[in-house]
């Protein structure tokens, strides 16, 4: 049970850094659309940003899969 209240944690933390990226990537895409000269930082950061949501995303699954079996 400890395992799986750690990996909830993980997961409450991954959510977190999933709301950031999504401020991120917002700035990012308004940057580009107003026609930035460089914006290769830019997409870099979405890049990133969409790096961290697929992660959450997928942990989040494994874990309420995980606690379903235990509840089970």
């Amino acid at each position: 049970m400890n395992d799986l209240k750690t990996q909830v944690r993980v997961t409450i933390a991954l959510g977190v850094l999933s709301l950031l990226a999504g401020l991120i990537t917002h700035l990012a895409l308004t940057d580009i659309y107003h026609g930035e000269a460089d914006v290769t930082l830019e997409w870099s950061m979405v890049r990133i940003c969409a790096l961290v949501l697929l992660v959450f995303i997928g942990m989040a699954l494994f874990t309420l899969r995980r606690a379903l079996r235990e509840l089970a």
